[in-house]
Formats: C-alpha cells, sequence, structure tokens
C-alpha cells in the first residue's frame, strides 16, 4: 500500500528525550499527528499493527491520548466507539527507547475510564499483543462476537483474508 499518504518509515528518528525522562500522558493534539504517524507506521511496517494514513489520524485525534517525556511524544493510544455498547482500543504504540516502563498500561487506563463515562461496557482490541491484553483484564473471544467491528473495519481490511489478530474483550 502505497500512496503519497502512506509512506511507512523505515526507521523512527531518535528522541532528544532520554529513556529515564518523566513522563506525561496527556490527550494529543493537531501537532502531535506527525510523531503519531511515524510510531504507529513504524509498527504496521514490521507486520505488528495496521498502518494508518495521516488523514485518518488528523480525523480521530480527538480519540488519542499520548505520553510524552520532555516535550516529545513517545507513545500514542486511542479509543474508537464502535457501537452505542462497545469500543475499541486501537493503535497502541510505544517508542523502542521507552518500552518496559509501562506507558502501555498508562495509556489504556484512560482510556478505560472514557468508555465507562460514556456508557460503553465492552471494551476490544484486536491484537497480536495477546499477554499484554490479559494483564489489562482482557480475555480472547472469537473475532464473530465482534460483528459490528467485522461490519465496519474488517470487510475492507488488506488482511481480511489472512487476519492473524486475536480478538479480546474486557467489560468496564
Amino acid at each position: 500500500m502505497t500512496s503519497p499518504l502512506y509512506q511507512p518509515p523505515v526507521s523512527l528518528p531518535r528522541l532528544n528525550a532520554p529513556p529515564e525522562a518523566q513522563v506525561l500522558i496527556r490527550r494529543a493534539r493537531v501537532g502531535d499527528i506527525p510523531r503519531l504517524y511515524e510510531l504507529i507506521n513504524y509498527y504496521a511496517a514490521r507486520g505488528d499493527m495496521l498502518p494508518k494514513t495521516l488523514d485518518q489520524l488528523y480525523n480521530k485525534v480527538r480519540a488519542f491520548i499520548v505520553a510524552e517525556a520532555a516535550g516529545e511524544v513517545v507513545g500514542c493510544a486511542s479509543l474508537h466507539v464502535t457501537w452505542a455498547d462497545l469500543g475499541e482500543i486501537v493503535s497502541i504504540a510505544v517508542h523502542p527507547d521507552f518500552q518496559g516502563r509501562g506507558l502501555g498500561r498508562l495509556m489504556v487506563e484512560p482510556l478505560l475510564e472514557e468508555a465507562r463515562e460514556l456508557g460503553i461496557t465492552t471494551v476490544f482490541a484486536l491484537t497480536l499483543q495477546v499477554g499484554f491484553f490479559s494483564r489489562l483484564g482482557f480475555r480472547e473471544v472469537p473475532k464473530l462476537h465482534l460483528p459490528h467491528k467485522i461490519w465496519q473495519d474488517c470487510a475492507t481490511c488488506f488482511k481480511q483474508d489472512r487476519c492473524d489478530e486475536v480478538a479480546m474483550i474486557r467489560q468496564v
């Protein structure tokens, strides 16, 4: 998939933030989108997640949480409302220099709280990171338990016939 809107980065730019820098979790801003694009598509190019275009990210900026260290975005995650009682955690990415510090959990927890506040009773993820989501209280389910996801996204996904992601849900 190559277009002017999607050019997967071969590597991530070097960070100025030292790995021991204090991390702040906050809402994403429009100015964060270029870094989100780099992070997400770095992992997408490795086959770890689905790619996102710049227009997709700008359109969904309000749904993203970021991890910031020394003024630089080092991680991101998003909540996508799928149906009246169903939300999806998507696009979790942490810069390799900041992995292993619990940033994924720190970004997902406020998204779960936001789902609760919105009246969403079930949150799910389609993931290759089963251990991570298991530690957050998610459990594996057949993908067919998520018909709204299948109707909205899976039917047009380029991985549709060879999807390797695991469906996991959690009640909130």
